[in-house]
């Protein structure tokens, strides 16, 4: 709880006191969602107590606030993740200290591998509910002055978030899938057989992050709203030549920003 609050004191001193409404998660190849943020102050997490490096391909390592739809927004420009070596309490200090600042709801985002045969590489893929295959973020002693010892998790993904997404989509003309997203540890891309069992099991895109983000929210009944961008193919009958890449991924990310920005945007602005 030291290390949460030692974290928030030193971002509400660059905030002038300002409450964000938002807090959003910008994942791989994702952070030009920052760049459309109007009057941004950039706090590195180089600067922050208790904050570790984000090392991921496409993660700056910046909070941006600053207005994006009418609401002042705090939004993390790269994560941390578990095959980063970091503990679970690390990979999820960000958004404890989001919700310590005030958010009203929480946007994640993030690149993904679609093991769904119907996704295709630039789909967006708003993400009804999870396969969790990370360690809980929650196992030890409970924060109760974030949450219950044992939350619910019927809904992780608000459905009210979800439906304004959906109309938003069609008025724009913006194509949308909904599916299960799963995450693994990585770092390693899934094998063709891992993709197989996943889709399976009922997961139509696989990544290596969210959840736990998802669940410390949740812990704390902040209403969450997910995206992923399909970024590759996550089959598992490839050509004998083919191999997944990093930098595809933060490429096939790039290309889709712009249909995503616009509807992160519009979701902001009718919040209440």
């Amino acid at each position: 709880m030291i290390e949460i609050n030692q974290a928030a004191e030193y971002i509400q001193s660059k905030l002038n006191n300002r409450i964000p409404t938002v807090g959003i998660v910008l994942g791989s190849g994702l952070g030009r969602l920052a760049d459309e943020i109007e009057n941004p102050t950039i706090i590195p997490y180089a600067d922050i107590p208790n904050f570790v490096k984000s090392t991921a391909i496409g993660h700056k390592g910046n909070f941006i606030a600053g207005m994006l739809g009418g609401k002042f927004v705090i939004a993390m420009q790269g994560r941390f993740h578990y095959y980063e070596g970091y503990p679970m309490n690390k990979v999820t200090l960000p958004i404890r200290v989001m919700i310590r600042l005030g958010i009203q709801a929480l946007f994640v985002s993030n690149a993904a591998g679609g093991v769904n045969f119907d996704y295709r590489v630039g789909d967006l893929m708003i993400i009804r509910d999870h396969i969790n295959l990370l360690p809980n973020p929650l196992i030890g002693p409970n924060l109760d002055e974030f949450g219950p010892r044992f939350p619910d998790m019927t809904r992780p993904y608000d459905l009210n978030l979800i439906r304004r997404a959906e109309a938003i989509a069609k008025e724009l003309n913006i194509a949308l899938q909904k599916g299960v997203y799963l995450a693994s540890s990585g770092p390693t891309y899934e094998t063709p057989s891992e993709y197989k069992y996943f889709r399976l099991i009922g997961a139509d895109a696989v990544g290596m992050s969210t959840i736990p983000e998802v669940i410390v929210a949740r812990h704390a009944d902040v209403p969450v709203f997910g995206m992923s961008v399909i970024t590759n193919e996550a089959h598992d009958d490839y050509a004998e030549d083919f191999k997944n890449d990093g930098d595809d991924v933060v490429r096939a990310a790039n290309a889709a920003a712009d249909r995503m920005i616009a509807l992160f945007r519009r979701l902001i602005e009718q919040l209440n």
